[in-house]
């Protein structure tokens, strides 16, 4: 099997995506370097995630731009702010940046069409334009991108985990998902050892892992989920508690015997994780009411997952909608697992849910 194809009448479509993302993730790698380690910030000062974000989304707009042109896309950024003549510095700066990763060498695999390498230099105008492409609002029909810049950014300022994400969606179900984790190493067996992956996953083809150093000519490596002994399970989890309700995990990890610690990263890194056997369980219960998780934060991870041979659902057994819009619609949180515990899971998440909703009865 090869991950890197993809039946379609439009030929090469994984490489494509492969090569935006992996260009992003050099772009991201390159924003931290410069503006990141070699800058004092204040605590509070994310304009690097700014910078990266509308650089990384320049990117891969202008490359599916360049190479599915009548798809529609749906990204997180909108230029609007950038085109006030007070934000002309950062303006420049994100120029700058996108057009450093688009005219670099071509990589193997790579192709001059697909609007990247030297001489593929775009203007401000043309730039923001590329940006603007992310604005569409998604829907049930018709062909779409759902892309993430920079997945995980308190993770990305820390210099710990985060990733660039990118889905292609048909019919509001997701076909393709490519994620780039430039800090995940590439065994955990060997966390200290070399850095930089790359996820695909295709519908019915399987999920792979690659390096993001040689992604086209290495080859490929088959991902999926191992069956856990009850010894080995633990929890995927976020790092902050604004993104995940930790203490509603903890009580899942009570009823399913689990005594591992969780396992804590920021972003999309999680799903892969998973599809690779590195933990048992992700599980993202909301936080509070109203938050509706987006599209582009689980619409690749889902479908590795799945390739991966697991199951993902929101916290009723109910598959995600990616065709609600730009939203995952209702929040009722995500649940993802192997196939042997998933149910398992499932039920612990009802009976904390159904504990919570006594406790709060007692008190009215």
């Amino acid at each position: 099997m090869s991950i890197l194809r993809f039946r379609t009448s439009r030929p090469a479509l994984p490489q494509v995506a492969i090569a935006a993302v992996t260009r992003a993730c050099i772009l991201a790698s390159s924003v931290f370097n410069k503006l990141v380690k070699n800058e004092t910030l204040t605590k509070d000062d994310k304009s690097p995630v700014t910078v990266a974000d509308y650089s990384a989304q320049a990117v891969i707009n202008t490359i599916l731009s360049r190479t599915y042109n009548d798809d529609l896309i749906v990204g997180e950024e909108d230029a609007g702010d950038l085109r006030a003549t007070s934000a002309s510095p950062l303006r420049n700066r994100i120029v700058d940046l996108a057009n450093e990763a688009l005219t670099a060498e071509l990589r193997p695999g790579e192709r001059a069409d697909w609007g990247v390498g030297p001489g593929s230099a775009l203007t401000a105008d043309q730039l923001l334009s590329a940006i603007d492409r992310g604005n569409y609002a998604g829907g049930r029909t018709g062909r779409m991108w759902t892309l993430d810049p920079i997945d995980g950014t308190k993770g990305f300022l820390r210099g710990e985990q985060y990733a660039v994400c990118l889905a292609l969606i048909i019919n509001a179900r997701v076909e393709l998902g490519v994620i780039g984790c430039p800090n995940l190493p590439v065994s955990a067996a060997d966390p200290s050892g070399p850095r930089g992956c790359i996820f695909v996953a295709v519908r019915g083809q399987g999920a792979a892992q690659v390096p993001l150093t040689d992604p086209f000519t290495s080859t490929p490596t088959p991902i999926s989920i191992p069956t856990f002994t009850q010894e080995n399970l633990n929890l995927l989890e976020s790092v902050e508690k604004a993104h995940a309700k930790l203490s509603f995990n903890e009580r899942v990890a009570q009823i399913l015997g689990i005594t591992r610690p969780p396992t804590r990263m920021d972003s999309q890194a999680k799903y892969c994780s998973l599809a690779r056997g590195d933990g048992a369980v992700y599980l993202r219960m909301p936080t509070g009411v109203g938050y509706k998780e987006k599209i582009w934060d689980h619409a690749p991870g889902s479908l590795l997952v799945e390739e991966a041979g697991g199951i993902v659902s929101d916290s009723r057994g109910e598959p995600l909608d990616f065709g609600l819009g730009r939203t995952l619609g209702e929040n009722f949180g995500v649940i993802a697992a192997g196939k042997d515990i998933h149910s398992k899971v499932l039920d612990a998440v009802k009976r904390v849910k159904e504990e919570e909703a006594k406790g709060q009865s007692m008190f009215k």
